[in-house]
Formats: structure tokens, sequence, C-alpha cells
């Protein structure tokens, strides 16, 4: 019967500790790194502030598995875009997908990287450890995508696409002008189009 017990309150523990790490990997990327607060997370994951350092060491800890979760979640998407195409048309799909009006709109649930990335300079050591491998995830999901995958010249393409639409959606995202938020996505798929042979 003790074990029993044991085992409800471990599963109950795992399930309220889930339900923080989501909550906040979803809070960073809605209000960032500085505007998500542990009181604001355990009242939306319906816990006491009081039952939080039963989850966490520190507010950093957190944001760590936070940062790493929303990564998870934005590169696994990133894969099932790629899956769902034929091999040819999976980088061009997920660039469509990524500078979509969509992914635009759903900072909460997109890229932690375009939602966060002018904070994570300023970040702990272990929030940016987290950050940088999922990073480094995306590099080589787009990498993979490349007929030539394992070549530098593939490794290196994959870091500027990266970069370009990152970059683009940081820019298109802070823009209070809808056209040039929409001509900058469009631009830069158009840019990284693959040459019409």
């Amino acid at each position: 019967m003790r074990k029993a017990q044991t085992n409800i309150r471990t599963a109950a523990k795992e399930a309220s500790h889930e339900r923080i790490v989501q909550v906040a990997a979803r809070a960073i990327r809605r209000s960032g790194y500085n505007g998500t607060g542990v009181a604001d997370i355990m009242k939306e994951a319906g816990l006491t502030h009081g039952a939080f350092y039963a989850h966490f060491e520190s507010r950093e800890a957190m944001l760590a598995e936070a940062a790493d979760r929303a990564g998870a979640e934005s590169n696994a998407f990133a894969a099932s875009v790629v899956a769902a195409v034929p091999p040819e048309q999976a980088l061009q799909a997920l660039m469509q997908v990524y500078l979509s009006k969509e992914h635009l709109a759903g900072i909460e649930t997109g890229c932690p990287v375009s939602a966060l990335g002018s904070e994570m300079p300023r970040q702990s050591p272990e929030v940016r450890r987290a950050a940088t491998r999922r990073i480094k995830e995306m590099i080589d999901l787009v990498a993979r995508q490349s007929p030539d995958w394992g070549q530098p010249g593939a490794h290196e393409r994959a870091l500027v696409t990266v970069a370009t639409m990152v970059g683009t959606l940081m820019l298109a995202r802070a823009v209070d002008d809808p056209a040039l938020s929409d001509s900058l996505c469009s631009a830069a798929l158009k840019s990284m189009a693959p040459a019409e042979t």
C-alpha cells in the first residue's frame, strides 16, 4: 500500500512539474525571460507559489527547462514539416512555414529563438546552454535537407539559412507596419529560394 501511495505522489509531482515547464515554455516566448515570474507561472499552472521549490532549485533552473522545452517543441514541429513533403521540397516548405503569417502571429508557441534572441546574451549560462543546444539542432535539421549534407558547404548554408529565417522573423515581428512585415518575409523567401535550372 505504501509503495502505491508513493507511486501516486511521484506521478502527481511529475505531472505538476510537466505542467510548470509547459506553462513556462509558453510564457517566456510570450513575455520574455525577464517578464516571466515564478508567481505567475505557478498560478497559470494551477499550483501554489510555495510549491515551486519542490520542483526547481531556482528561477534560472526553471527558465533553462522552459528554454529547452520551447526549443524542443519548435524543432519537433520543424521536423514534422520536413517529414510531410518530398525531400527536394523540404527546405522550401520549412522556410515557408517558418516565415508564414501564422508563425509570425504565434509568438507564444513558435520558435523561441526569434521570440527571445535579443534577450539570450543576458541570461544565465544554464539558460544559454539549453538554448544553444536547441539552436544547434535546428541548424543540423536544415543542413540535413541539403543534397550534399555532411560537407562543409551544407553546414555553412544551413547557418546562413537559419540566421536569415530567425532574423527575418524577428524584424517582421518588430515593425508595426504589416506591409513591411510581409515584404520582409517575402524577400527572405525569394532570396533563399533554390535557383531554377
